[in-house]
């Protein structure tokens, strides 16, 4: 069937009812513009391998050209991939797929490993009851408190580096233990299909930046505190036993990391440091004043990574594709809980 000329929702408004087949929008200066705005854009680009948009239920769609999609304004800065914000589009009005997951802006520096993104034109900012549509309009507020659940931290020394493989590890190793388990990736980039990945381990919930308002989490501190404040509110209101919280990127790079790590930090009972390199761990550790509980990641792959962790650094270090490290990696997890438990 063909779908040119359609309006598709991207998984950054998954937490809206809005429907696409009843939209208003209408065309607003940029100077008018913020992050989170939700706004329809036009595919102009022909089709290619990465031509693809994100659905609110993580299903993949294969965009054409004349597609309409809605998503949100943003910024990202992958070290891998791709850089680009909403406030560099230029008067042409022309936008770039920054994500899969609909986080919109004009890149200004990219990957030459990374193909053509979709190009898009901005058509309009979605219109609901005569305003414009943020991502933060459908974030109810719940009061702040204190968190007592104790979190298993994933941290990595860049993007791609291992720690949702990680994570989705650990969540079945909780899992096999009889733990109720809540799954959290705090900083990032929109896209649905990492914490999708964690609830098809086994995690019982999962939430992410998105669920607070956050296209990504690239913003002041101050609004990134806020929003992790919400997002961590919402779990205090889940019966879990252990929290598997990601912090995508790395705590150094501009997605707020190290305020995340901060917020958590009274309850982080063990941290998994995913490496992209082993010289990367001693980078992160120097720069972070960060001293985990073990290495995983693409450091890890063969033994020479993993002796050369332990000379650099002491730590212990696993490959997790293997699983002759799967029975001391549930150790590590289950001791560090019980010894929260003591304390707390």
């Amino acid at each position: 069937m063909n779908t040119a000329g359609r309006t598709f929702l991207t998984s950054v408004a998954r937490i809206t009812p809005l429907d696409p087949a009843n939209l208003a929008s209408q065309s607003f200066p940029q100077e008018e513009w913020s992050n989170a705005d939700l706004v329809v854009a036009e595919v102009l680009s022909p089709p290619n391998q990465l031509s693809k948009a994100e659905l609110p239920n993580g299903r993949m769609l294969d965009l054409a050209r004349g597609d309409r999609v809605v998503g949100a304004l943003g910024r990202r800065a992958a070290t891998l991939e791709c850089v680009g914000s909403f406030e560099a589009v230029k008067a042409d009005l022309q936008l770039d797929l920054l994500t899969p997951g609909g986080l919109l802006g004009k890149i200004t520096s990219q990957s030459s490993y990374l193909g053509l993104v979709p190009h898009l034109r901005y058509q309009g900012h979605v219109l609901v009851q005569g305003e414009r549509a943020n991502l933060r309009n459908y974030v109810g507020r719940l009061p702040a408190h204190a968190s007592k659940i104790p979190v298993v931290l994933l941290v990595g020394t860049s993007m791609s580096a291992g720690k949702t493989a990680t994570a989705r590890l650990f969540i079945r190793l909780l899992k096999q233990a009889g733990k109720r388990v809540a799954a959290a990736k705090l900083t990032g980039a929109a896209r649905y299909r990492d914490i999708l990945s964690m609830q098809d381990a086994g995690a019982d919930h999962i939430l992410d930046f998105v669920d607070v308002g956050l296209p990504s989490s690239i913003c002041p501190e101050e609004e990134y505190a806020d929003a992790l404040q919400q997002l961590l509110a919402r779990l205090g209101t889940l019966e879990v036993d252990v929290l598997v919280a990601e912090a995508g990127a790395s705590p150094l790079e501009p997605y707020n990391g190290a305020t995340a790590v901060r917020g958590l930090a009274p309850q982080v009972c063990l941290t998994a440091l995913s490496a992209s390199d082993p010289y990367a761990v001693v980078g992160v550790m120097r720069a972070f004043e960060l001293v985990p509980d073990l290495i995983t990641g693409v450091a890890t792959n063969t033994t020479a990574g993993i002796d050369l962790i332990g000379k650099l650094c002491n730590l212990p270090a696993f490959n997790i594709l293997q699983e002759d490290c799967w029975e001391s990696l549930n150790t590590l997890l289950l001791n560090s809980l019980a010894r929260h438990k003591a304390i707390n």
